[in-house]
């Protein structure tokens, strides 16, 4: 029984410092990587590569973290088993920095494995009071049919209307879809080079990496060209 097993190593290791958890595990059954309740995940992938080594057997919690390595374990890399690593605490204070728990994709190296890709921070254990990481969780997507991503959108071109003296508005900076975990785009190019004052690019103009699905409004726009304040515009001319 893993949770039960990672919780109380924790607990016997700092049963006076009262470890945190911020984010509890979800529910398994014996030697079982920790489940979704379907086979969809909304997810925000960053451009991070995270690098973990293969915990030591018989390593103390304790021991690593006074050493400056945070005990960590990664699910579902291959079937139901599960793996114990580690992680340097500098990398994983940096990780926990940009990063949300149960909503972030990094890509995940252990070379002592060896094994690499896209996995979900999945739990974050830390002291109740120091804020100290006690604990990493990560869950390999690479067993899911799908997920939902957030792809950061990518300008591209001078947009005739900017020449012009109109103004470029964003309205939208990432777009939702759904993929495969190895058809996770970077981002998304959105071309506004032909845009002149009053026009707009929406949604379903954009172009999407194959078999990607787009699951935010395609009516709703994503950039548009507006004209410059009266009193700008006459400077401009004048």
């Amino acid at each position: 029984m893993w949770g039960v097993w990672e919780v109380w190593e924790v607990g016997l290791d700092t049963k006076l410092e009262n470890p945190t958890i911020m984010k509890a595990h979800l529910p398994t059954t014996n030697n079982q990587q920790p489940t979704t309740n379907n086979q969809q995940l909304k997810v925000t992938e960053m451009e991070v590569t995270v690098e973990c080594q293969k915990r030591p057997e018989g390593s103390k919690p304790r021991a690593l973290r006074r050493s400056g390595i945070i005990p960590a374990v990664l699910y579902g890399h291959t079937g139901t088993e599960s793996v114990s690593l580690t992680i340097g605490a500098k990398a994983a204070e940096t990780l926990l920095k940009q990063a949300t728990i149960n909503n972030t994709l990094v890509q995940l190296k252990v070379p002592d494995l060896p094994w690499e890709g896209k996995a979900l921070l999945r739990e974050v254990q830390t002291h109740a009071w120091k804020n100290d990481i006690y604990h990493l969780s990560f869950f390999s997507v690479a067993s899911q049919d799908s997920l939902e991503v957030g792809v950061p959108l990518q300008f591209v071109g001078e947009a005739v209307g900017v020449k012009q003296g109109g103004i470029l508005e964003t309205e939208l900076t990432e777009l939702t879809i759904q993929c495969a975990p190895s058809q996770i785009p970077e981002s998304i190019d959105v071309d506004v080079s032909k845009l002149e004052i009053g026009g707009s690019v929406h949604v379903h103009e954009l172009v999407l990496p194959e078999g990607a699905t787009v699951l935010d409004d395609p009516d709703r726009t994503v950039v548009k060209i507006i004209a410059p304040a009266v009193g700008a515009a006459k400077t401009a001319e004048s």
